[in-house]
């Protein structure tokens, strides 16, 4: 198509275009706040916006997931404080048990104590959080362990499984915040097993047997060692939960600021540029009416 306008015309509505397509950016800057809404505002940096939005997605979701563990961890670190009193209540009666001066019957009363302190433990092992089971592993569906002393064996074996659940940190990594009850208080190790060694002290009380009980009471000491490290296990898993927690939160900051440098508009730069386009623009109209408009009949008067 052949143009109609002189050279010196269509350079003036060239610039005359792109002085309304500053003003009209200036002007959407300034109503919505945004610098960059599509590719055409700047297609170098859309690429690194894309990325800073899903990397903040992500962190978000990850921040999210950090709350349920936290409540999680905590319940479970306020279980094995319950636990580690429970057992020291059991040292307690183990010593009064293995006096002396004690007989069948008030051994009895206290192989009862002892009942009823293993009766809490096992409680303590079916603590849930939000539903689930957060000692039995994997299968946090199904209680870990039931008690009844009408057995001839009282207490099931486990009946949850392993935990290979992981904690995404924010940073990309993972850590373990989880033991299984089985880990806690039924350990393969036999002088770690903590159940084994409340039970074994109850029966010696029952039978009262007084030797007996003496080696079930010193045997109590590696137990509850034992029992208090997985107490530590769970203070340290709080301590990664709440780091990873302010790491987030300090991710998500450096995001929102990266994608709001890269997106959101200089609304007194984007004043000060609607201004410039608006004067440009009258001086170009004023300078144009202001040249004189000879036609060909002019010259032929």
């Amino acid at each position: 198509m052949i143009s109609s306008l002189k050279a010196s015309d269509q350079q003036f509505l060239n610039q005359l275009n792109h002085i309304s397509k500053r003003m009209t950016d200036a002007q959407r800057q300034i109503s919505t706040g945004v610098r960059l809404a599509s590719v055409a505002d700047d297609p170098d940096q859309v690429s690194t916006l894309l990325n800073a939005r899903a990397n903040l997605s992500a962190a978000a979701q990850i921040q999210a997931n950090l709350g349920r563990v936290k409540g999680e961890v905590d319940a479970g670190e306020q279980a094995l404080q319950s636990a580690v009193q429970l057992f020291e209540r059991v040292r307690t009666l183990g010593a009064q048990g293995v006096s002396g001066t004690q007989n069948a019957s008030t051994r009895a009363a206290l192989a009862q104590e002892i009942g009823s302190v293993m009766e809490q433990m096992v409680a303590l092992t079916g603590t849930q959080v939000e539903g689930r089971y957060i000692f039995s592993g994997d299968s946090d569906h199904t209680a870990p362990y039931v008690l009844d002393w009408t057995q001839a064996t009282p207490l099931t074996t486990y009946q949850g499984t392993a935990s290979t659940r992981a904690v995404q940190h924010p940073n990309g990594t993972t850590f373990q915040v989880a033991r299984t009850a089985q880990e806690i208080f039924d350990s393969a190790t036999p002088s770690q097993n903590v159940f084994a060694k409340v039970m074994a002290l109850r029966d010696a009380f029952l039978a009262n047997d007084e030797a007996a009980g003496r080696t079930a009471l010193d045997a109590l000491t590696t137990a509850g060692d034992h029992l208090n490290s997985q107490l530590a296990f769970y203070g340290t898993a709080q301590n990664k939960v709440q780091a990873a927690d302010n790491f987030g939160q300090n991710l998500q900051l450096q995001l929102k600021t990266q994608i709001s440098d890269l997106a959101d508009a200089d609304l007194t730069a984007a004043i000060l540029e609607l201004n410039q386009g608006q004067t440009q623009q009258q001086a170009a109209l004023s300078s144009k009416a202001q040249l004189p408009r000879q036609t060909l009949f002019d010259y032929l008067r």
